[in-house]
């Protein structure tokens, strides 16, 4: 099985495991990730999830480009495939729990497109990253324009783009692609994931919603986000924190 998901500790772990292929994705990976992602979101049970390679080394280098070259000239394939590969994303990009990318290794088109849409990107000192689309001759969509721009501005993306040149993790840092640059980025990842995991998941899943509306355009509340604050006084997880509070002790979500 080329995409799992694993449960601990409330921590979902999605693995791609197709290292001999450096992790690239075929069309029934993209087609498969949708649900992968939706099987963790609906657990009651999971809080938070990193998204890894099952081994280090290549987090992804990106759609399996054996695989485009030979459907590239059917339009019914490059209708299915642009399909499926904007789903898995948009679904990845909107996921209401927190997403985590755990990166130790080449982090490449596609590949980096899935770490975009992430919601923290950890990686370790051997990451390479790169969208390299202008080495094809294709164009890289807007959606995930989108996500790369609101990542690390306009200058920067249309360098990454332009250039399609990979770069490693410092600069990856430097520029606000990667939150973090950890020797060991699997420690460093779990470690995030365990804090995010032990505070209420109704105010993480509600503030996740909130950012996403302003990385949207909304700029001013409206009723559903003006009820949504008042709601949470009258909620379990506002009970349990006030009365941990109170008793000094540590409050159990």
């Amino acid at each position: 099985m080329t995409l799992s998901l694993t449960l601990d500790n409330r921590i979902a772990h999605l693995i791609v495991d197709r290292p001999d292929k450096r992790n690239a994705f075929t069309q029934s990976m993209w087609e498969q990730l949708p649900g992968r992602i939706d099987q963790a979101m609906i657990n009651p049970d999971v809080r938070v999830m990193i998204l890894r390679a099952s081994q280090p080394g290549a987090f992804s280098a990106g759609a399996d480009i054996a695989e485009f070259g030979a459907g590239a000239q059917d339009p019914h394939w490059r209708t299915k495939n642009q399909a499926a590969i904007r789903r898995a994303m948009e679904t990845l990009a909107r996921a209401p729990k927190p997403v985590i990318a755990q990166i130790e290794g080449d982090c490449i088109g596609g590949g980096c497109g899935l770490s975009l849409a992430c919601d923290f990107r950890i990686a370790a000192p051997a990451a390479r990253f790169g969208i390299t689309p202008a080495k094809l001759g294709l164009v890289y969509s807007l959606h995930d324009t989108k996500l790369l721009v609101d990542l690390v501005g306009p200058a920067a993306a249309k360098r990454m783009l332009f250039t399609a040149q990979l770069i490693d993790a410092d600069q990856a840092l430097r520029i606000g692609l990667i939150d973090e640059l950890a020797d060991d980025a699997a420690a460093a990842a779990e470690a995030l994931a365990l804090q995010i995991a032990q505070v209420s998941s109704h105010s993480v899943r509600a503030s996740k919603a909130m950012i996403s509306r302003i990385l949207h355009g909304q700029a001013e509340d409206d009723a559903e986000t003006l009820a949504q604050f008042s709601d949470a006084f009258g909620g379990p997880d506002f009970a349990e924190g006030v009365a941990a509070f109170l008793a000094k002790r540590k409050a159990e979500f």
